[in-house]
């Protein structure tokens, strides 16, 4: 019997790394550097299942190889432990959600440490403990006090700001900043008081409060990112999202738009990843267009693509949250309009992009003027134009867009054909390079090219637009009406934001009697009975105390999950300091996260804001770089395989699948654990599992068998497929789910786990230990033999091929050579310590455990993380022999193996003295013998 005791080793050796620290990483080293960074996860109740770790073994195995490499590898790890999940369980359940995430945090470790990941958990960051969202908030600090500058196209503070003010007033600021800015003379600056100073530079400040349409929950009583909304509903709990008004502190990304365009060139990241990116920003060149609203004191701005275009404006559509809809929308209109705005509130922004097949809208009863030509076009809503995109408004040309002309048609509005020699009778013209405008006034006959630049130097010159540049990226909102999350650090003096003074930091959680929102709609820090600033104190106090001269009302909304992503790459190099996000030290030594690997879903959420917050630090002097991930990787999700019981249609009966014969039946979802390798369902385990299957009867197969289906789909609990890491490490060991996670397929395409299949990688293990142990007594056993020519070449193969594979992360096919290099080994028979030390570094990164073991048998008092990665040798490779067919009147008949190096005539000379060629030329002296070096020998007898 094998003395492979997996179990045992694994927890010796994940115990040994916890105590000598291992991977505990050096901010100052003499080594190179290196940063392997994974997505951090969330710790929910349910634990980690098979599929989470796939991107952590991939990391950690190239953060192990760097490691070998001779770099200084920090590889940290932490939690994202803010969030909605622990907060719904803590409405439910009454318990604190600080208790539930420690309680889920403890679960997570306990697994992640059994998979034996090589992280420096010294390092260790929680998004929810104080000590780390004290710099999430000082970071929001930052951001208020900034503005952005055009001119030096960085982020400048407030101060330099107010100074310029005062000296020259906001005439010539070219700043991103709020639309509709009120410009003022030094003189009047200075007149103003500090509460109208205040409100001004509100205007210009990176995160400022406004009123803005956003995605609320009622049932969940909180504001809901586009990213968490599904088909119109929270994708927490499926419930009813509607578009609202309120006031919420928002970040000014689109500020730094053209700077992440402009970044994604400079960073290693799968290409599909920065399409995303690109798109999300949506950069696009045209010009805006205003259109004066007639008999009103108001007018609509446009952004156009196609300005060219503009006589074949028919109509202007806005959006119903359009703040000027009330204002224009005429009295016998008002009870339509208002309808309209009510049953759209209730549809996401998503909802409305994607439905392009519903056509519906309301006329306003309004009229604007067109810009050239004077003509009166009819203002409608439409809920295909969405408040937060542009302008909210679009002049519409129906013969040049087929949305607007799905519209036009629908509504019976005119058509204008305004493209020479362009049939539009049934559907839109949209190719503008083969464009020829007619009926145009003074752009007839124009290309699409001229008749824009024409265009744009025309409603410059009647002061009616101008040429410019625009984005689909908006300012993130980033309040959120949740407890769970970080506090603002911000009080209300007059209405007005004032923030907290920095020594104060971290402003911490209050306790709250529920986790709902009050009676009157206000987040649940409106609960809290502790929950006031007071100013003179420098504490937070009573809420009884509020007197609005020395104590004031704090802010009761909390930021976004994504507040605590954004920097936390940056804490991990330096979790201890209290007084920086990280000595300048080790950030200049760090710099940036080298490989970070995580899923793609993070693409326009998580890893956009990241960027927007570190070049915005990077503008302020905090971060010496400019983008936090060099190179980035999404690996794949590993899928379940389901498990389907088939009940017969309107009876408590189930029929096996191989004796299911076309009656009515119901698929229902099985757990996988009820099921064995050969797809038999444990009948007893199923009744007892659900009250409504206890009585039911199972129509089996001739053997007393009952078959499942079988369907492969997301690993879900909710889909019973779940398999736990815990019982495949219980089961077959950690180092045997490292490698088969690894084997299933490339790192960055889905595959479908089969608990089946991993036998083979645990019988590679075992043949792998054995390769360290006599046949005869399983003692371990390698010698100081020589390594012949044959072992040579197996391990310099094997090490050329990791060495590729693991820079390529094509992890799948390094397990594949372990796999044939282990078979040759063993068939040559080789115990040479020559050839089975390096062996072992090789397969260390992917199964650190056994080699850990197998490494100290061998006489290393040290981690083999220490030892240096082997050396490729081509000359191992390199065949200095050739087998030579040795044929007779082209018929082979033996072969004779000679030095490459040979001439033609030494080739001769060995072959006639052959005896068994004497043989077969019986005496005769050959007619010729034909010689290709390297390849063939023919002797013509």
């Amino acid at each position: 019997m094998s003395n492979y005791h997996f179990n045992a080793i694994e927890a010796k050796w994940q115990k040994y790394w916890a105590e000598h620290k291992t991977f505990h990483a050096e901010n100052n080293s003499e080594k190179p550097k290196y940063y392997v960074l994974d997505m951090f996860p969330y710790p929910s109740g349910a634990g980690l299942h098979v599929g989470h770790p796939l991107g952590y073994i991939a990391s950690d195995i190239y953060a192990r190889y760097k490691r070998h490499q001779g770099f200084n590898v920090l590889h940290p790890q932490g939690y994202d432990s803010f969030g909605l999940p622990a907060e719904q369980y803590a409405i439910q359940t009454g318990q604190h959600p600080r208790k539930t995430t420690e309680e889920n945090i403890a679960r997570y470790r306990e697994q992640l440490d059994k998979i034996g990941f090589s992280f420096d958990w010294s390092r260790e960051v929680r998004t929810s403990d104080p000590d780390y969202y004290k710099w999430t908030q000082w970071i929001f600090m930052q951001l208020f006090e900034s503005w952005y500058d055009k001119a030096s196209d960085k982020a400048r503070p407030i101060e330099e700001l107010r100074a310029i003010f005062s000296e020259k007033g906001s005439g010539e600021v070219q700043a991103a900043c709020d639309t509709g800015v009120r410009i003022f003379t030094a003189e009047e600056w200075k007149s103003f008081s500090e509460a109208t100073q205040q409100k001004e530079l509100l205007k210009y400040r990176l995160t400022y409060l406004a009123e803005t349409e956003v995605n609320w929950c009622p049932e969940l009583g909180t504001v809901l990112a586009n990213d968490e909304i599904v088909n119109g509903v929270s994708e927490r709990g499926g419930y009813p999202v509607v578009r609202k008004r309120m006031k919420q502190w928002s970040m000014r990304i689109t500020a730094y738009a053209q700077r992440l365009l402009d970044g994604l060139e400079s960073i290693d990241w799968p290409q599909p990843l920065k399409d995303s990116q690109t798109n999300w920003i949506g950069r696009s060149k045209g010009a805006t267009v205003t259109f004066r609203v007639k008999d009103h004191n108001e007018s609509i701005e446009v952004f156009t693509t196609r300005p060219d275009t503009i006589y074949g404006v028919s109509f202007m559509t806005l959006a119903p949250e359009h703040e000027l809809v009330p204002k224009i929308t005429t009295e016998d209109q008002k009870q339509a309009v208002q309808d309209y705005i009510e049953a759209t509130s209730k549809r996401s922004e998503r909802e409305r992009m994607a439905d392009v097949k519903t056509i519906t809208g309301v006329f306003t009863g309004a009229y604007a003027e067109h810009p050239f030509s004077g003509e009166a076009i009819p203002v409608w809503i439409g809920d295909y134009v969405l408040a937060g995109y542009g302008t909210g408004a679009v002049m519409s040309v129906p013969c040049g867009d087929q949305r607007d002309y799905d519209f036009a048609k629908h509504f019976a509005i005119p058509i204008p054909n305004i493209f020479k020699d362009v049939d539009i009778s049934e559907e839109a013209y949209s190719d503008k390079e083969h464009t020829i405008i007619t009926n145009s006034d003074f752009l007839d006959g124009l290309s699409y090219a001229e008749a824009t630049q024409r265009v744009i130097e025309a409603l410059e010159k009647k002061g009616a637009g101008e040429g410019k540049i625009n984005y689909r990226l908006r300012d993130a909102v980033f309040s959120r009406q949740r407890y769970w999350g970080e506090p603002f650090p911000v009080y209300y003096k007059d209405g007005l934001p004032q923030l907290i003074e920095e020594k104060h930091l971290p402003l911490t959680l209050p306790e709250v009697e529920k986790y709902l929102p009050t009676e009157d709609g206000e987040p649940p820090l409106g609960r809290a009975e502790v929950w006031a600033w007071d100013e003179n104190a420098g504490a937070v106090v009573s809420n009884d105390r509020i007197d609005h001269k020395t104590v004031f009302p704090l802010e009761l909304n909390t930021m976004p999950g994504w507040a605590g992503s954004s920097c936390y790459m940056f804490r991990y190099m330096d979790p201890e300091n209290n007084h920086a996000l990280a000595s300048q030290q080790a950030m200049e030594y760090w710099e940036n996260v080298d490989l970070y690997v995580g899923g793609s879903e993070h693409a326009t959420g998580h890893l956009l804001y990241s960027r927007f917050w570190v070049k915005f630090l990077y503008d302020r002097g905090v971060l010496p770089v400019a983008e936090p991930f060099k190179k980035l990787i999404n690996q794949g999700m590993i899928l379940g395989e389901s498990a389907f019981v088939y009940r017969i249609e309107g009876k408590n009966t189930f029929i096996s699948k191989g004796k299911y014969s076309g009656e009515e039946i119901q698929p229902i979802h099985a757990d996988v654990s009820f099921v064995n390798l050969q797809n038999e369902l444990d009948i007893e385990s199923f009744k007892a599992w659900r009250p409504e299957f206890a009585d039911a009867i199972f129509i089996t197969e001739e053997d007393g068998s009952f078959k499942v289906a079988r369907e492969v789909e997301k690993m879900s609990k909710s889909k019973y497929n779940v398999v736990n890491p815990d019982d495949i490490c219980s089961q077959y060991g950690a180092d045997t789910l490292r490698m088969y996670e690894m084997f299933l397929g490339p790192l960055e395409q889905a595959k479908p786990w089969n608990t089946a299949g991993i036998t083979g990688v645990h019988g590679f293990l075992k043949k792998l230990w054995k390769l360290y142990h006599s046949s005869s007594n399983d003692t371990f056993f390698v010698s100081e033999e020589q390594a012949t020519k044959e072992n040579l070449k197996t391990l310099h193969k094997t090490i050329k091929k990791v060495r590729e594979d693991i820079e390529n992360f094509s992890f799948n096919t390094s397990v594949s050579t372990f796999m044939i290099a282990v078979n040759e080994l063993t068939a040559q028979k080789c115990t040479s310590r020559e050839i089975l030390e390096p062996l072992l570094i090789l397969i260390s990164p992917y199964a650190p455990h056994i080699a850990e073991e197998l490494w100290e048998k061998l006489g290393h008092s040290k981690s083999i993380s220490t030892a240096s990665f082997p050396k490729f040798e081509p000359s191992h490779l390199v065949e200095s022999t050739k087998e030579y067919p040795i044929s007779f009147n082209g018929k082979m008949r033996f072969t004779l193996e000679l030095p490459l190096d040979l001439s033609k005539d030494a080739i001769e000379a060995a072959v006639m003295s052959h005896e068994r060629t004497a043989h077969y030329l019986e005496g005769r002296s050959p007619k010729k013998v034909i010689i290709v070096p390297g390849k063939i020998v023919n002797i013509v007898g």
